[in-house]
């Protein structure tokens, strides 16, 4: 996903980090930051607040192979894909036996690498939508919103036979009128607590000391795979990230007993 001054797709092999060094006044600078740290916008409920309230009446249940109320969870995320970037990705997750979250772009993306969406169903990892063309739903009429969440989920459910029940706004923007079309549609928001700004660097070491200085337990990680210094930072990240004592699941996972309610937001 794309977070606020960040490049559009359609220039994403241009020089990146233009919109930080043109930045109008400190007071935009001091949002921009907010925001890309994830701790601006909506009203957003933490993982384990959902935990808790699920498992008030099954306190003793255990849930899957991972309860994220007895270990240490953090979620990987990795927005925009997949690119051609993705299927290195996907080999290293397989291999370290770390599952992650997909919110995937329709236009230029899954319509180009439906092969890749497949085989993210098929090895176990959270495919949802990144909205199709990556239009900012705020400055959106309701009928185009509708359709940029549409859009993706019907080819994702064609590709993969299960329609994505969470969804990333891009840029992290979203308001009350895109809350209840997605409750309509079936769909949970879902932002992070951790941003590597990956878009900004092409430097691996970079963007892993970035993520491993900001981790903590029930974190959700933004990564994009669509940009050349990320995907060489993963096994840094897992690795370091394993050492510390946590364990990878994808979101679904890290809400578990709870699940995401539609037209909600989570952080």
């Amino acid at each position: 996903m794309y977070s606020p001054g960040m490049p559009s797709l359609t220039k994403k092999m241009k020089k990146t980090g233009t919109a930080f060094r043109t930045a109008g006044t400190l007071a935009a600078t001091a949002a921009l930051t907010l925001a890309l740290s994830g701790c601006a916008g909506p009203e957003a409920t933490a993982p384990s607040a959902v935990r808790a309230r699920a498992a008030a009446d099954l306190p003793a249940a255990r849930f899957g192979t991972v309860d994220c109320r007895e270990v240490k969870c953090i979620a990987l995320t990795f927005d925009a894909g997949p690119s051609e970037h993705s299927a290195r990705l996907l080999d290293i997750l397989q291999e370290k036996q770390v599952p992650a979250t997909f919110f995937l772009l329709g236009k230029r993306h899954i319509e180009k690498y439906p092969e890749l969406v497949r085989r993210m169903a098929d090895e176990g990892h959270e495919v949802a939508s990144h909205t199709w063309d990556h239009r900012i739903l705020t400055r959106l009429r309701p009928e185009e919103i509708r359709e940029e969440l549409e859009r993706p989920n019907r080819e994702i459910a064609r590709l993969t036979g299960r329609r994505p029940t969470l969804m990333r706004p891009p840029q992290g923007r979203t308001d009350a009128t895109v809350h209840e079309i997605c409750r309509e549609l079936g769909l949970s928001e879902v932002l992070w607590s951790v941003t590597a700004k990956d878009y900004t660097t092409t430097d691996s070491d970079l963007i892993t000391r970035r993520v491993l200085a900001q981790a903590s337990r029930d974190g959700i990680i933004l990564l994009h795979d669509i940009y050349d210094g990320t995907v060489p930072a993963v096994p840094g990240i897992i690795d370091a990230l394993k050492e510390r004592g946590y364990v990878f699941v994808t979101v679904p996972q890290l809400l578990a007993p709870g699940t995401a309610e539609p037209g909600k937001v989570y952080r």
